[in-house]
């Protein structure tokens, strides 16, 4: 296959490029202007006018998560088709809790009977933990030869781990040279506000939002900062940051030397704030971190703009309003967390960038390059380079179009970015060397995605301060 003159995206820009792939792979891409010459029986695609992404590479996912009264609604087929009518050609997914007291290794081998025949784009798992001992740090180095190079915990939920488990768990993967991904809340204050919200008899949608205020998150971020310092400066990825006050203790961190700190948000901190929470159907728009306000969505604007955070992910966690997110009309706590996202991601960041907010060089880093580089993907996925997976997003500048449910393909009944304008939208998404979506219809077949056996963590950057 042979794609012509289109306008290669890289993270410092983009270039008027001839790509030739041959097999799963980039084998040539032109040089200076010149033009690549067709091969006998080569398929050539005019891609004059436009612009060509490396595949989204989406490291926060929750495919097919179990949280015990619900499931997500996307599975590993549904959910991935999304992905890639989105641009989206890899994802690293956080696996959920197992039952108690399990190791990783059951996770792990629970999640490949999930995904493998029903994925259709490339995927990886993240390790996660709910306790910390012995065992569960020797497993750590078992798995990275198949491939789970990093891990996540939670400071709250019912399967979070202690301050001591934290800094066990640290030292350890410091040492392993492993990556640890951390959703960081206060559990503390955020029971007691829960707890106190309810008994006040205040329990619609904004109580969610203001049960786990930016305080909540920001100390979080700021005790694991310093147990990751305790710890050797080991290397530590917030996931779905959302408030002006965690990227502060974030630049301080970094400021004190910390170089290993790293910064994941979300589009919906980017472009929606609590004022969601207001509406009739507020229920939509539960997730942990909730919504902020219009200040907090700004600084993370802002903090992307300037190099403060690392990758933009989506925390996929689709619910139906009409059915699972009705389990809180009367009672926010009753709620599951979540919104879909993972087809959105690419559209609207480029929308971003064409309405001046964001280059298209930033959006290559933090949607596709970074994720890849940290999470051991790189230089096999996430750029457009000889040698690399032929994952290409295909972007037609002038299709302007509108955000509806009807245009998506997420298993739910609702986008929380409906009715926002859209300035371009992919229009083929290559996997692999294989067409598989053209002009938002999805040809691939069930099953085609492989798994990937992710190399350890590629660290150099850290936080920009």
């Amino acid at each position: 296959m042979l794609l012509r003159n289109g306008l290669v995206a890289g993270e410092s820009g983009t270039d008027r490029r001839d790509i030739r792939i041959e097999g799963e792979k980039i084998s040539e891409i032109s040089e200076g202007g010149a033009s690549l010459k067709p091969l006998v029986n080569e398929r050539v695609i005019e891609a004059g006018g436009k612009i060509i992404f490396p595949g989204g590479v989406d490291v926060h996912t929750h495919m097919d998560l179990d949280l015990g009264a619900v499931r997500a609604t996307d599975d590993f087929y549904t959910g991935t088709v999304a992905a890639a009518c989105g641009g989206t050609t890899t994802i690293v997914d956080h696996m959920a809790f197992g039952p108690p007291g399990c190791s990783i290794s059951h996770q792990v081998e629970a999640y490949h009977r999930l995904a493998e025949g029903r994925a259709v784009i490339d995927y990886g798992f993240h390790g996660v933990l709910d306790h910390v001992g012995g065992a569960i740090l020797d497993e750590l180095e078992k798995l990275i030869d198949e491939g789970i190079t990093s891990h996540k915990f939670y400071l709250t939920y019912a399967g979070k781990i202690s301050d001591e488990e934290v800094l066990m768990l640290l030292e350890r993967t410091r040492d392993l040279g492993l990556l640890s991904a951390v959703h960081a809340e206060n559990d503390g204050a955020v029971a007691y506000l829960r707890g106190k919200y309810r008994a006040e008899g205040k329990t619609g949608p904004v109580w969610h939002a203001r049960s786990r205020p930016p305080e909540c998150e920001a100390e979080a971020v700021g005790r694991v900062a310093m147990l990751a310092a305790i710890a050797g400066d080991a290397p530590v990825y917030f996931v779905h940051l959302s408030c002006g006050l965690s990227l502060d203790i974030l630049r301080a961190a970094g400021g004190r030397g910390q170089k290993n700190l790293f910064a994941e948000t979300c589009p919906q901190y980017m472009l929606l704030d609590e004022t969601m929470y207001m509406r009739d159907d507020g229920l939509k728009y539960i997730m942990s971190p909730p919504l902020r306000s219009g200040k907090d969505r700004e600084a993370i604007l802002e903090g992307v703009v300037r190099g403060d955070i690392d990758t933009i992910c989506t925390d996929h966690c689709p619910f139906f309003y009409s059915r699972e997110k009705q389990l809180g009309k009367n009672d926010f706590t009753l709620a599951p967390g979540g919104i879909p996202g993972v087809e959105a991601r690419m559209p609207l960041m480029f929308s971003l960038a064409a309405a001046g907010n964001l280059d298209v060089g930033r959006i290559v880093t933090l949607c596709c390059a970074e994720p890849a580089r940290l999470f051991g993907l790189y230089p096999k996925k996430g750029v457009i380079a000889e040698g690399s997976d032929a994952d290409l997003a295909l972007f037609d500048p002038d299709k302007h179009m509108t955000m509806t449910r009807g245009l998506l393909h997420e298993n739910t009944d609702y986008t929380p970015y409906e009715g926002m304008a859209l300035a371009g939208y992919p229009v083929m998404t290559i996997s692999r060397g294989e067409i598989i979506v053209t002009d938002g219809q999805f040809t691939g077949e069930k099953g085609r995605g492989k798994f990937l056996k992710r190399g350890m963590p590629d660290l150099k950057r850290g936080i920009q301060c």
